[in-house]
């Protein structure tokens, strides 16, 4: 049985309070008055998430500002903010982390689960990723619950940063099991980075398609071995 019922509409009124904060630098008056009646009513937990929230509107800025540079498709930063999933699912995943830091691990996981139901980009708040990062087009995308992403890292529709075999089920609970992916690492569309062993180093590529469940070192490039194409005549 549910021990604790929740709003999930009033959650994510937060969660959009919160957002006119970031990008309209709207007053937080009414995000706190929610805070208390949509997410919890301890004022040390209300205190602590707001203080942080400066931070996290720096760590957003500067990912919008990476997202701009990184995709010459955009026009202007606002569409990015109003238009692009990746950049949708990396705010509320921001904010999700901050109340998952706080042990609200509950109402984070239903903000990061409305954020994939919009997006079909499904980040963990319990993972922790550096700043800036960027997403492109996005469906797809799932990053595990203990994974480890450093920054200036860009990632394509598709990747999984994942866990392998959980046959050990609740018992792997407190371990690792999602990869360390280190800073300026690029992985393109659909590859697959499975183990909580799997170290990815810094200025790496991985390529599309890749699997993978070995470590990489620093500026090495991990690609697939480039197919037979056969072309016939119809």
């Amino acid at each position: 049985m549910v021990k604790q019922c929740f709003n999930r509409k009033l959650i994510v009124e937060f969660v959009e309070e919160i957002e006119k904060y970031f990008f309209c630098d709207e007053s937080l008056e009414k995000a706190n008055k929610l805070f208390s009646c949509a997410i919890c009513d301890d004022k040390k937990n209300r205190i602590s998430f707001f203080k942080e929230l400066p931070i996290v509107k720096q760590e957003l800025k500067s990912d919008l500002s990476y997202f701009f540079e990184s995709d010459p498709a955009s026009d202007t930063e606002e569409e990015i903010v109003y238009c692009y999933p990746g950049y949708k699912a990396i705010t509320y995943y921001r904010v999700a982390h901050l109340l998952y830091k706080l042990n609200l691990k509950l109402q984070a996981r239903i903000i990061g689960e409305h954020a994939h139901f919009m997006t079909g980009i499904d980040i963990h708040p319990g993972a922790n990723i550096g700043c800036p990062f960027f997403i492109d087009h996005g469906t797809g995308i799932v990053i595990g619950e203990t994974s480890i992403i450093g920054d200036y890292v860009k990632m394509y529709q598709g990747v999984t940063i994942g866990a392998l075999s959980l046959r050990g089920g609740r018992a792997m609970k407190e371990i690792k099991r999602h990869p360390t992916i280190g800073s300026h690492v690029t992985i393109y569309a659909n590859a697959s980075i499975l183990g909580g062993d799997v170290i990815i180093g810094d200025n790496v590529v991985i390529g599309g398609n890749v699997y993978l469940t070995n470590s990489v070192p620093d500026n090495h490039k991990v690609l697939n071995k480039e197919p037979e194409l056969i072309v016939l005549k119809k």
